[in-house]
């Protein structure tokens, strides 16, 4: 794919859905970053490792149950050494659990785009109904590359600092051997087989690719040396820059509601224009209300509007007469707004102080009341301010007192929830661990999420005003489809051989054994992995995931020279 355009360059099977390995991880990724930015967390926040997290089977950063460690140091040990420990913690401190976080992965794959995906967990070990396609793997290296770019570069390093130990890059072959290239990800289960989506630059050019199933490392990146040569090729000098649409921040399950208020309410309150003159019929109203004020009694509530009124009324014709606190005595210092039109008739305001239980109150005031009353009639429109009142916190109590009144109602807003697929898969071994044994197939079920909505609530008691947020209602569940049987040949090339060492007294001396082994012959044993089996009479130290002619010559060369071998068949 051209990284540039989105363009699809070639492919072949890329949207097959296979066991996507630890390029899972990714996902799991993008949601850490997308979490960060929109506040959830820092890379500094702390992280309690749970019991489920630090069980996860190699390739692991090495956590222990409630140990604490930074979220910045679980992102390396995640994208560097593709630690399955580091990843499910993470998960487990964004989701809650592994249920609640795959949850969180399968919207954000919907958003993205990535039809053929569905997540169980946060590293990628081989579980029932966990999917992905090589099409929808390069989607999210290329959002990764384009909604994060202050954080992609961590996936061209070859070394980092995890706290606990220097992680090394499982890519660093590639990354080394391949001119231009800047990650992402390598992936492997006995299940997957090989898996890598890696990106390269060479001058203005920029190609992504996956490959799935490989045989082994070496066949692996050759394999994505061709695609990524293919690319340079057929792509333009100079393709226009489409980034991906970035999608719409969801965050967990229980927020989403207030996100979308919170996006939707306005975040200033500038001083609203005059409002057009009312009609002249109610200028006998006004003259009543100049004379209340005058007099000192309280305005009537036919005249003042109260916050209610000016909220249904944002956009229709405006009242005469505006007041701050409906509730209050207007008298001298209050707050009133008068249109600037023309006055009451002097008929009008006769009328008024006739109606007046003492006239000469009216015609005889103080200096004091005579000037409010000339104030009210030429003030410009009072400060007013109206605005929707965004509350840090729905549940928390919103301040008191006559400080907001709402002008805005977010329009309620649904969302199509993703939708997970239960699909049969297979095992996973290798550096990044074992599981279950794969089913022939994979049945498609729908999961509908929980409806959420929330409320907002100005609590002032003189001025009460109101703020409905938006509410997310989920779609009718759409009917469970037929189950779809997916057949993939193994990958595994024959690599079902290998070769034993025989016993030592500790795992140290074994392991030890092993490597010494290695780095003697790693023509024959440079690919195979070192596994170091307990029995009941000591360690025994294996070479596996090996061809049987590699295992035979690898055991004729050790023999050669003097040291014990013995051939492990399926």
């Amino acid at each position: 794919m051209d990284m540039r355009s989105g363009e699809v360059l070639y492919s072949k099977n890329a949207d097959t859905p296979l066991h996507p390995a630890s390029l899972t991880k990714m996902m799991t990724l993008y949601i850490t970053f997308q979490a960060i930015e929109h506040g959830e967390f820092s890379l500094d926040s702390i992280v309690t490792v749970t019991k489920h997290a630090a069980s996860q089977p190699p390739s692991r950063l090495g956590l222990r149950p409630g140990q604490k460690i930074a979220v910045r140091y679980l992102i390396r040990a995640a994208a560097i050494k593709s630690a399955n420990d580091a990843a499910a913690a993470l998960g487990d401190y964004i989701g809650g659990d592994e249920a609640g976080f795959a949850a969180r992965m399968n919207r954000t794959a919907k958003q993205l785009g990535m039809k053929n995906t569905h997540f169980v967990n946060a590293n990628g070990l081989t579980r029932k109904g966990h999917l992905s396609s090589a099409h929808d793997m390069t989607i999210m290296g290329r959002h990764l590359f384009f909604d994060f770019p202050q954080y992609y570069n961590i996936f061209s390093r070859h070394s980092a600092n995890a706290k606990i130990a220097t992680v090394y890059s499982t890519n660093r072959r590639f990354l080394s051997a391949y001119q231009g290239a800047d990650g992402i990800k390598t992936g492997y289960t006995s299940a997957s087989g090989f898996n890598l989506t890696a990106s390269a630059k060479r001058g203005n050019e920029r190609i992504i690719a996956t490959v799935f199933g490989g045989t082994s490392t070496a066949q692996r990146n050759a394999k994505m040396a061709d695609l990524l040569n293919m690319g340079f090729k057929r792509a333009p000098s100079n393709a226009r820059v489409l980034p991906p649409r970035v999608p719409q921040y969801l965050g967990p399950m229980g927020s989403a509601p207030m996100l979308v208020a919170q996006k939707l309410a306005p975040k200033e309150s500038p001083r609203p224009d005059n409002r057009p003159s009312p009609p002249r019929a109610d200028s006998d109203a006004i003259a009543l209300a100049l004379a209340a004020a005058v007099q000192g009694d309280q305005v009537d509530d036919s005249v003042a509007d109260t916050p209610e009124d000016v909220a249904e009324e944002t956009d229709t014709a405006a009242p005469e007469i505006q007041v701050a606190d409906a509730g209050s005595d207007v008298g001298i210092g209050a707050e009133i707004s008068a249109s600037p039109r023309p006055m009451a008739s002097p008929r009008a305001i006769q009328m008024a102080q006739a109606q007046q239980a003492k006239p000469a109150e009216v015609t005889g005031a103080t200096p004091l009341a005579q000037a409010a009353a000339s104030d009210a009639a030429s003030a410009e429109p009072s400060d007013i301010q109206l605005a929707s009142y965004e509350p840090d916190n729905a549940a928390a109590a919103p301040p008191t007192g006559p400080k907001f009144v709402q002008n805005t109602a977010p329009q309620p807003e649904t969302m199509e929830l993703a939708q997970a697929r239960a699909l049969d898969l297979g095992d996973e071994s290798k550096a990044e661990g074992d599981a279950v044994e794969p089913t022939p197939g994979f049945a498609q079920t729908t999961k509908p999420q929980p409806e959420t909505t929330a409320m907002a609530k100005n609590g002032a008691t003189d001025q009460p005003s109101e703020v409905i947020l938006a509410a997310l209602t989920p779609e009718a569940p759409a009917p469970a489809a037929k189950p779809r049987v997916v057949a993939r040949l193994s990958s595994s090339g024959g690599r079902n051989w290998g070769v034993s060492l025989g016993l030592f007294g500790s795992n140290f001396a074994a392991e030890r054994h092993l490597l010494t082994t290695a780095l003697m012959d790693s023509d024959t044993l440079g690919d195979a992995l070192r596994k170091v089996a307990t029995r009941k009479t000591g360690y025994e130290a294996n070479f596996v995931g090996m061809t049987q002619d590699s295992a035979q010559l690898a055991c004729a060369r050790l023999q050669a020279r003097g040291m014990d071998c013995n051939l492990i068949g399926p």
